[in-house]
């Protein structure tokens, strides 16, 4: 890889901070390239809800995700509130989180937030609410070490009023979460939020440099009602393209796997090209929802197809 693209590429994890400039930066000297010509292209976290199956069974509890997560070789960890919902304010359970994560290796990187109302309710004081909600979130994830919560742009209306409401709303949350040092980042999880034009006209509109998105490869039906229909799903490859220039997380979703360790559903070559090629050099999170596999078995061959097409695009730049 020639030294003129490692240090555009650092350039820009600097300016997304996808990295500590302890990691790859020399205050007194600019960029250290022997550190960042060793680097990865990403690196690879594993989010909660690839358990969930495990976590609703209650054969394991988050108390055990940095645990399982460290055993399947993941560096680091994303949180669901869902699973820990009423826990956000108990400083003792926070604390053993931080604990576990210490002792497994991991680091902490954001909490998935859902349930907490909608960022863009038409109603003033419901959209409100459900910004103060999401408060103790932005608390529990500066207390654990987190980078970002991640959170919804539901709304209702037509398509400009539903991006004013929802940009109302994210950039309220963001101004509160900003002091905190915690993104606010959205993800494509229906609705209007998985057509990617739409998105990402609502980030402009935030114009906040902490409101960013997170995209999924894999939530991009606008109408999970019609989730068999073609005419639902907006352009998965052209989506994450738009929401790449925002991101400050990427969610690795897969489903089931061909016999060559391919997920069926996404081109991670294609998709993993989009990510790289926007400049985005933070973690990727294994998000597996399949039932082929159990869910050890889903998230190893995920981590194995992302090591593998990682390898590849390294290879393809040297």
């Amino acid at each position: 890889m020639s030294e003129e693209i490692l240090r555009r590429d650092a350039l820009k994890v600097i300016g997304a901070g996808c990295f500590t400039s302890m990691m790859i930066a020399n205050p007194s000297k600019g960029i250290n390239m022997d550190i960042w010509r060793n680097k990865p292209l990403f690196e690879i976290s594993i989010a909660q809800w690839s358990l969930h199956k495990l976590l609703f069974a209650n054969e394991i509890t988050t108390n055990d995700f940095a645990k399982e997560a460290s055993m399947m070789g993941f560096g680091a960890i994303e949180y669901v509130n869902s699973f820990f919902k009423d826990k956000a304010e108990d400083e003792d359970y926070l604390r053993g989180l931080n604990s576990r994560a210490k002792d497994h290796g991991v680091s902490q990187l954001l909490i998935m937030c859902d349930g907490e109302g909608e960022l863009g309710n038409a109603n003033a004081k419901a959209r409100s609410n459900a910004v103060k909600n999401h408060h103790k979130w932005v608390r529990a994830a500066k207390e654990l070490g987190c980078h970002s919560i991640r959170v919804n742009a539901a709304s209702s209306g037509s398509y400009k009023e539903q991006q004013k409401l929802a940009s109302d709303g994210l950039r309220s949350l963001t101004e509160f979460a900003a002091p905190y040092g915690i993104n606010i980042i959205v993800e494509n999880h229906g609705g209007y939020s998985s057509n990617g034009k739409w998105l990402s006209k609502v980030m402009d509109m935030v114009d906040h440099p902490m409101c960013g998105t997170l995209p999924d490869f894999g939530n991009f039906c606008m109408d999970w009602s019609r989730s068999d229909d073609p005419e639902a799903w907006y352009d998965r490859y052209k989506g994450t393209e738009e929401l790449m220039v925002y991101a400050k997380a990427v969610s690795a979703k897969s489903h089931e796997f061909d016999d060559e360790g391919n997920e069926t559903k996404t081109d991670y070559r294609r998709m993993l090209k989009i990510v790289t090629d926007a400049g985005y050099r933070g973690w990727v999170g294994v998000e597996y929802e399949g039932s082929k596999h159990s869910p050890r078995e889903g998230c190893r061959l995920t981590k194995e197809l992302l090591e593998t097409v990682r390898d590849e695009l390294m290879h393809s730049t040297d």
